[in-house]
């Protein structure tokens, strides 16, 4: 992978190590920490892939080899001390090994932070695809009919607006809450994702 990351610019630790921290490159959630070396580094590095040392195993440790459940690398960066990475990956599976997606599912999981909200979205919109039109799910249905969902969000883009002019705060967030559900909806349906609009306004940055 092409990085401006190099082993020698890291302030590795007497054990020769510095936890990697991976985020997922399209969602900014937190899926696992690990550690990394010079070595796992440069088998990152050279392969785009996610290479820790296993400190249990005292081992190069290819994340994935055998489940399939690897992480490919996108980007690397560190932090302002040079001791510690952040690997933004795309995962191809579960990050943890008991099949959740995230190693950090545990304490207080029912306090859900503002940027998960759309992840959580995009992620029930997939598991209603296929699912049956009439079988209750107002999200199978809207899948199931692209002309309504456009309908849908002209109706909530205009109903935002409205509040915007005439209606409380409370009621804009809410209008926007709407708008933000319908649109992810719509792409979908498209066969795509909030990152494709995300990468356009990145692109628009430059």
């Amino acid at each position: 992978m092409d990085s401006t990351v190099d082993p020698e610019q890291i302030n590795w630790d007497e054990r020769g190590l510095a936890p990697c921290v991976v985020q997922d490159w399209r969602t900014g959630e937190v899926l696992t920490l690990a550690y990394m070396n010079a070595d796992s580094l440069g088998r990152t590095l050279e392969s785009g892939e996610a290479w820790f040392w296993s400190r249990s195993r005292a081992e190069l440790w290819h994340k994935g080899a055998t489940s399939g459940n690897t992480l490919s690398v996108r980007a690397l960066r560190y932090d302002c001390d040079a001791d510690a990475l952040l690997a933004l990956v795309e995962p191809a599976g579960p990050a943890c090994h008991t099949g959740a997606r995230s190693c950090f599912h545990n304490g207080d999981t029912a306090v859900v932070a503002p940027h998960e909200a759309l992840p959580v979205l995009e992620r029930t919109i997939a598991e209603r695809r296929g699912a049956p039109a009439d079988g209750g799910s107002y999200t199978a249905k809207l899948l199931a009919d692209p002309p309504f969902i456009g309908a849908k969000v002209e109706e909530e883009a205009e109903e935002v607006a409205r509040a915007a002019r005439e209606e409380t705060d409370e009621r804009v967030a809410s209008e926007a809450a709407d708008v933000l559900y319908h649109l992810s909806v719509l792409l979908a349906a498209r066969g795509l994702t909030l990152e494709d609009a995300f990468g356009e306004l990145n692109d628009r940055r430059r």
